[in-house]
């Protein structure tokens, strides 16, 4: 419901293995360099140790003579809670950098992997594993937790079986009942945030964050950010180069969320491109076995969330005792189609679920809301939430919600009605709001824009305005699909990468790469 929807607003990047690939099971016993912080004050070198014990290293599919070449190492660095107060409270950032032998630059790729709540620790141990040996032996990969994720003072409002509640009710905003239980709903989480976090968590915002890159970035020792981010990580990147154009040498925005957009009009743009993509899948499957015994794919979904409003669907997993109502129906079918890759497993959790088993579908939601097999949620909920609220005006009204529901519910008859109760989730939280700004900036060199042309998640208009927005920036398409496209299976889009990020080089105007 409320938590797990708004992820929609900002999706996660799904490259292969970032998701999963890494579990911290501790916190590193990593230096802190005082008690307060400055952003105007050359930062505390970071001080790294080393930490691979805390990841689950072995047996990751690492290229083969990588692994023994790779060293893990975490530091912890304390930044303002309030960058204009930068005397005041501090909060600890986790960092963690990949260094391979072969690489003596000295220099480092700052990575993000959107949300907001995405861990960019294991965004950056999970890269490892993907991207080329000459890029590794170009930079290390740097990745951070963002205020309120994961290691870095996680915001966490309310409990796992809290969340597993959310996670399966499904209010109709178009009934006066369902309207009264979505805005309850959402108004238990902000009141459980607003009430634990006071004051305080306004400041877990975009703006703070791009802040808190900048002292990273002085902290390593790098003096230009080298930076690459996916989807919610294009925003941070070019709020970022919008504060500090000057300290940018190479940024690539990957899967662009579109910053001419309002929060209303780029979700409705999500679930055009989720409708979309479901069409694509649709196709797909009726072309292969046993995909292809579902007969109308779209029409199952739709019989199936009715059926499991009514009598919710067991599963026959070892050990669940959960019932999937058609909320998790439709979260395990929207995870699928973040990445073409799981178009298989979607039709045969389909196949599963019209049979009366649920497994395939829980597995499809709990991978996307970040629930592991014993019941535990990460926090990105949590952040996703806090960070896209305090990024957001205030509102919308009840009136401007019905009226949006009643359009959703015409225009994207698979998930318009499901995701109309997110738009309460930012109604009644903290006022202290900080609107991320209009990224105009004139960096020394080109930022690489990517845009994915059949992107469900950050829809291809996006990049364009993103481009045209920064004023010194080149787009780059690919004619994909799913969510986002370096290291989607596109060498094309691969190689210009690379060439960018090692050498600087812009690809020719108006690429496209093909599918």
């Amino acid at each position: 419901m409320a938590v797990a929807i708004l992820l929609l607003a900002s999706c996660t990047a799904t490259v292969s293995g970032h998701g999963s690939a890494t579990t911290p099971t501790g916190s590193p016993a990593s230096s802190s360099p005082g008690a307060t912080s400055s952003s105007t004050a050359a930062p505390q070198p970071a001080n790294f140790t080393d930490c691979s014990s805390l990841f689950n290293l072995k047996g990751l599919p690492f290229p083969a003579g990588r692994f023994e070449r790779l060293s893990f190492s975490c530091a912890r660095l304390q930044v303002p809670l309030d960058h204009d107060q930068p005397s005041g409270k501090s909060i600890p950032i986790e960092v963690v950098k990949v260094h391979d032998s072969n690489n003596k630059s000295g220099e480092s790729l700052m990575v993000n992997p959107g949300g907001p709540g995405g861990s960019g620790v294991e965004l950056a141990v999970g890269l490892a594993i993907q991207v080329s040996d000459k890029l590794l032996s170009h930079y290390d990969l740097l990745g951070f937790d963002p205020r309120g994720v994961g290691l870095s003072s996680p915001v966490a409002c309310i409990s796992d079986s809290e969340k597993d509640q959310l996670n399966a009710a499904a209010p109709d905003v178009l009934t006066a009942t369902g309207l009264a239980e979505a805005k309850r709903l959402a108004e238990t989480v902000a009141t459980s945030c607003n009430s634990k976090y006071g004051t305080a968590l306004a400041d877990y915002n975009t703006v703070q964050t791009a802040k808190d890159m900048d002292l990273i970035r002085g902290a390593v020792g790098n003096k230009p950010l080298n930076y690459l981010g996916f989807s919610y990580g294009t925003e941070l990147g070019s709020v970022y180069a919008h504060l500090y154009p000057d300290h940018v040498r190479v940024a690539v925005l990957d899967g662009a969320v579109d910053p001419l957009s309002d929060d209303i009009t780029s979700f409705a743009d999500q679930l055009k491109g989720f409708e979309g993509a479901f069409d694509q899948f649709q196709t797909n499957c009726l072309t292969r076995s046993p995909c292809k015994s579902l007969g109308n794919p779209r029409q199952v979904v739709y019989d199936l969330v009715k059926q499991a409003n009514q009598t919710p669907l067991k599963s026959s997993a070892p050990g669940e005792n959960r019932t999937a109502t058609g909320s998790i129906v439709l979260t395990g079918v929207l995870s699928a189609l973040y990445s073409q890759s799981e178009w298989p497993a979607l039709g045969q959790a389909l196949i599963d679920a019209k049979g009366g088993d649920a497994k395939g579908l829980f597995k499809l939601a709990d991978s996307y809301n970040q629930r592991s097999p014993d019941g535990h949620y990460s926090n990105i909920s949590d952040a996703n939430t806090t960070i896209n609220c305090n990024d957001s005006k205030p509102g919308p009204t009840d009136d401007t919600i019905k009226a949006t529901a009643i359009k959703w519910v015409k225009d994207y008859p698979m998930f318009g009605r499901w995701s109309a109760p997110s738009l309460f989730s930012c109604q009644v939280w903290q006022p202290d709001r900080t609107p991320v700004p209009l990224p105009s900036a004139a960096t020394p060199h080109k930022v690489l824009v990517i845009g994915n042309l059949h992107d469900p998640a950050t829809p291809y208009k996006g990049a364009i305005d993103l481009a045209q927005t920064m004023g010194n920036a080149a787009l780059l398409s690919w004619d994909g699909e799913g969510h986002t496209s370096y290291l989607q299976g596109s060498t094309c889009i691969d190689n210009y990468v690379n060439d960018y990020l090692i050498n600087g080089t812009v690809p020719p105007p108006k690429t496209t790469c093909p599918r």
